[in-house]
């Protein structure tokens, strides 16, 4: 779960994550069943029944649902948000392809090799590649990723520990070497990296190894400070992926032709278009056979579209979860780590478990979502099999418990209003931020609040109403003072390490909360020791005991994920690790 790799940051109202970035969300090839509202399950298949041969000269059209305008941040080293990784799937390659169980294999265009006695790791361009532009893809590019995110101009989230990991980065991040003394090209094809300790999570795709590469022929005379705004990342990327953006409307719609360089030989379709649209639409866009598939398609409004016409469902679990979050200190920028605030208004693990009770998200699932979330225990999802804890019960409501921690932590109503005083008898006023979109958004924030309120808080949403999403994330990013709870969601990646996401040197741990117990036990899961599968299971359950315990973040849903695909297509496989999705996308038929 290393947010330190690839982040997939994602809103209330959908099921994205990073299913189509090289990051994977779990799927198998097999038939996913999952819980409706009802008693009866729905079977899911994932990969399209289509399984006639594809026509030639067509265009593949893809809504990506949002209620917001994306980025355009077209760089895996800077992306930050979900929606820009989904514009960037079908032309943005990765390096690494994985097995059904997340590990990295040979299948990619690069193979990884780990020498855990000397602290190293190779990685070798096995392919044929070239650039959209015809350039190589070189050693020189593998490099080239690094020293963006290790520069002190960088402008993204992705310098964490795993970067400090690397023998002389700190060096070259404080400026004080120009290069990188722990990476080194041994020829055209292949770079060396030595790290300070090693982990097990590299052996997973984004678990520690960088999967990407950046055109360095295209981006060295661009200062590192003006990356994220220049026309090769906003315009014009060169990229390997199977598809070019070809034509890009920014926020709305980006256009694609085939890679006339990819390695495996042209795609099969001719051109692709994603385009954003929004939720109050897409259904009766699929209704009116506007689109081909439909990424990020809301679950919560599942009951509307489950049968149109000339679709079928695809489904799987998602390697995400929803929770709520308590902000208990600040990010120091200049150290790039986390203080915690002793006195921060929810600094008591009382008072945030007795939020926790508060509220029923099995219902939550059922009411809201139909069956297709459900009642999350703890920060590693179960699709993580051999590393989710199933012994912790986590948080279902008891609303009489909840108000006995409050007590008894000194939380009391002494005015009589029906609202606990702080444990100094002063007013408490909560405020709690919660993202806009879809038709769930506001009636579940307003469900969350109202039950709050029953144990005896005082909550209010931050701003007073619903927060736009990349607004809510640059609030939680810079610690926006009007905020003491949020909910927020988390696309996890295919390595489960909680490092990047709640670790003391994360910039994404939003919470805020560090101590020296988290420390050890994260220090752990991720230590040269847990390459023993024993001992890294228990690392797992000892860190999720903990954070249970603690609840400086309370997972609420596990959540699955649809996609609508129209019955032209064809050779589609959904399953998460499905290294070459797009360039195996056809269609039958020149209508939908």
């Amino acid at each position: 779960m290393k947010k330190r790799n690839i982040i997939a940051i994602v809103t209330m109202a959908t099921a994205a994550t990073l299913t189509l970035a090289a990051c994977g969300n779990g799927g198998k090839k097999d038939d996913n069943k999952q819980a409706s509202n009802d008693t009866a399950a729905i079977e899911f298949p994932i990969e399209a029944s289509n399984t006639a041969e594809a026509i030639d000269g067509q265009t593949l059209e893809v809504a990506v649902v949002t209620d917001t305008q994306f980025k355009g941040v077209f760089l895996w080293e800077l992306y930050e948000d979900n929606f820009d990784a989904q514009f960037m799937s079908p032309s943005h390659g990765s390096l690494f392809a994985t097995d059904e169980d997340f590990v990295i294999n040979d299948d990619g265009i690069a193979k990884l090799d780990l020498d855990v006695d000397n602290k190293k790791a190779t990685i070798t361009l096995q392919e044929d590649v070239k650039w959209s532009d015809g350039e190589p893809v070189k050693a020189e590019d593998m490099i080239y990723s690094y020293e963006i995110i290790g520069h002190k101009d960088y402008t993204g989230v992705r310098y964490d520990s795993n970067f400090r990991n690397i023998v002389g980065m700190d060096e070259y991040h404080e400026g004080t070497a120009d290069t990188i003394s722990g990476i080194k090209a041994i020829d055209d094809k292949t770079i060396e990296i030595n790290y300070k300790e090693m982990s097990p999570g590299m052996q997973q795709a984004g678990g520690g190894i960088w999967s990407y590469a950046a055109p360095k022929h295209v981006l060295k005379d661009i200062a590192i400070k003006d990356l994220e705004s220049s026309d090769a990342v906003r315009k014009n990327p060169v990229t390997f992926g199977p598809y070019v953006m070809n034509k890009i409307t920014p926020g709305e719609s980006v256009e694609y032709v085939a890679n006339e360089h990819y390695y495996k030989g042209k795609p099969k379709m001719d051109k692709l278009v994603l385009r954003s649209t929004p939720t109050a639409s897409i259904v009766e866009a699929l209704k009116a056979k506007q689109f081909d598939m439909v990424l990020s398609m809301p679950t919560d409004i599942y009951d509307t579209y489950q049968d149109v016409e000339g679709y079928e469902m695809l489904g799987r679990p998602q390697l995400s979860y929803t929770y709520v979050g308590f902000k208990l200190g600040k990010w120091d920028a200049d150290k790039d780590e986390v203080v915690t605030d002793p006195e921060a208004k929810m600094a008591d693990k009382n008072l945030r478990q007795a939020m926790g009770y508060a509220v029923n998200n099995d219902q939550v699932g059922k009411k809201f979502y139909h069956g297709l979330r459900s009642n999350a225990t703890s920060l590693i999802p179960p699709v993580f099999k051999s590393f989710h804890n199933d012994k912790i019960e986590g948080y279902s409501q008891d609303k009489e418990k909840a108000k006995k921690l409050l007590a008894d932590a000194g939380y009391k109503d002494t005015d009589g209003d029906g609202f606990v005083e702080d444990k100094n008898g002063e007013p408490l006023v909560i405020k709690f931020a919660s993202m806009a979109g879809g038709e769930t958004a506001q009636p579940l924030a307003d469900y969350y609040v109202q039950e709050w309120k029953d144990i005896g808080l005082n909550v209010e949403l931050s701003t007073g109403r619903l927060i736009d999403f990349q607004a809510f994330y640059d609030k939680l990013k810079n610690d926006d003072p009007e905020i003491d709870v949020f909910q927020g969601a988390w696309g996890t990646g295919m390595d489960p390490s909680p490092t990047g996401l709640y670790g003391r040197n994360s910039a994404f741990n939003y919470s805020r909360f560090s101590d020296e117990k988290n420390d050890e036990l994260l220090s752990k899961i991720d230590s040269n020791e847990s390459f023993d599968a024993d001992y890294r299971k228990k690392a797992f359950d000892e860190w999720q005991e903990y954070a249970a315990d603690q609840a400086f973040v309370i997972p609420t849903l596990y959540r699955n994920e649809v996609l609508p695909v129209s019955t032209r297509v064809t050779g589609l496989n959904w399953a998460s690790n499905n290294y070459n999705l797009w360039d195996e996308i056809g269609v039958t038929s020149e209508t939908r």
